[in-house]
């Protein structure tokens, strides 16, 4: 837990056990969410073939957790370290360019 506290720069063992609960939650969110999204979508396992329809919905899971990280985080008032996180990550996909303050 310590490891955790120092490489996040937090301060407490409740912001380490909340950001362990908001990364489990918000899986099985995004994974939840996705369900209706690909039924919109027109898409399920009977329409198309599986093999073609659960990458489709894996790809889909990513935009929604990256969307519904954050928002699970400040329920569990951790918005500012999955706000970073998110950033961060982005950034390392190609997509810094997004958060890039313009001076």
């Amino acid at each position: 837990m310590e490891k955790l506290k120092e490489r996040w720069g937090l301060k407490t063992n409740w912001d380490v056990v909340a950001i362990l609960i908001v990364f489990a939650i918000n899986g099985s969110f995004s994974a939840w969410i996705a369900k209706p999204v690909t039924a919109f979508l027109g898409l399920s396992s009977e329409t198309i073939n599986p093999w073609i329809y659960y990458p489709l919905r894996i790809i889909l899971i990513f935009p929604i957790y990256q969307t519904t990280l954050p928002i699970v985080g400040w329920l569990f008032g951790q918005f500012r370290f999955f706000w970073e996180f998110e950033k961060k990550f982005l950034a390392r996909l190609g997509f810094g360019f997004l958060f890039n303050k313009k001076s």
